[in-house]
């Protein structure tokens, strides 16, 4: 079950109350996902309760326990735990199809993965003094607020609603791209580094390490044509390798036994942050997340292709998927930091 599908089925739970007459509210038009917070469990949570309590006349544990029995009943759902003030905690059946599920989504969507809805139909106006950071943020912010469905309009008066920390120097001299992470990576009120080791081809370099990421899987779904194998989600090998690498990424609480890979919870979390950078106007939320991708996908990298006589097998089709699936993020979110992401570096 993807994040998509589970909202969906969220929002029946609502209706199908509604229908029954448990409760007596408007279902809302769409259902948010996050990880659950302190104290929570499973795979994902929502306050969907809570923004029903009010409206429904009921005490938002009370509304909480009758979507809890509704959800029970979905395909892909293995418990519901409700916590704090009315919190529904979810647990799927299984993380391989979960990620399986996940790997078809981003595939289908492609680099539009993560859009959505949260701002539809909305004009936002931002207002920015006449200086390079500014400006630069400014078109940026107008990319990510229309993945969200809204309209960015970018005037210069007063008052200013976007004011960045200047740049100390012109960073023209380190080419657009550089330029442009050197100003959007840095968080508003941080003063941006305008410096060559943007331009250094290293793994201290951040922005290399997301180029080179995203370069190595279209390098990969080439080689893999060449050896005659093609992408196909399906289930991840059980190796040392991923179950070390697993290793350093959380598992809920109630979960399976088995850790996700570690490249689940940066892609599930990705229409989050796309949501959260149109909403707050931070580029720089974007710029780490696929910072956090790229690291989380490079280990994966070497294992993809079949070594010395291996053949090809569903795992290696698998692990392209993922890859590929990642890749996409990667040069979604880069160009909408206005960054070029190459086939070849």
């Amino acid at each position: 079950m993807t994040p998509a599908e589970l909202s969906r089925a969220v929002l029946d739970a609502v209706c199908r109350a509604v229908d029954a007459g448990e409760l007596d509210v408007a279902p809302p038009e769409r259902v948010t996902l996050t990880e659950p917070g302190p104290g929570g469990c499973g795979d994902f949570a929502t306050n969907v309760a809570l923004r029903l309590a009010r409206p429904a006349g009921r005490p938002p544990l009370r509304v909480a326990d009758i979507l809890r029995a509704r959800l029970l009943d979905a395909d892909g759902v293995r418990d519901v735990v409700v916590t704090g003030p009315g919190f529904l905690n979810i647990s799927l059946r299984a993380r391989d199809d979960l990620l399986t599920g996940l790997v078809r989504e981003i595939r289908a969507r492609g680099t539009e993965y993560g859009y959505g809805d949260a701002l539809a139909g909305q004009t936002v106006v931002l207002r920015v003094p006449y200086e390079v950071r500014a400006e630069v943020v400014a078109d940026a912010v107008a990319r990510i607020i229309a993945t969200q469905g809204g309209r960015a309009e970018i005037e210069h008066g007063e008052p200013v609603t976007l004011r960045p920390v200047p740049a100390p120097e012109d960073p023209a001299s380190l080419g657009p791209d550089a330029a442009r992470w050197a100003l959007l990576h840095p968080a508003p009120h941080d003063r941006p580094r305008i410096t060559a080791d943007h331009l250094v081809q290293r793994e201290i370099n951040p922005l290399f390490r997301i180029r080179y990421a995203h370069a190595r899987v279209r390098a990969l779904l080439r080689n893999a044509g060449d050896l005659g194998f093609s992408a196909e989600p399906g289930e991840l090998a059980s190796e040392a390798h991923f179950d070390s690498a697993a290793g350093a990424s959380h598992s809920a609480p109630g979960a399976s036994a088995a850790p996700p890979h570690p490249l689940q919870p940066p892609l599930l979390d990705h229409p989050r942050i796309l949501r959260a950078a149109a909403t707050q106007h931070a580029p720089d939320r974007l710029a780490r997340h696929l910072l956090t991708v790229a690291d989380a996908l490079l280990p994966l990298l070497p294992e993809v292709l079949p070594v010395g006589e291996e053949k090809p097998g569903a795992a290696h089709r698998a692990r392209l998927a993922l890859a590929e699936a990642a890749g996409a993020v990667l040069a979604g979110g880069l160009s909408l930091l206005g960054i070029d992401a190459p086939e070849h570096l």
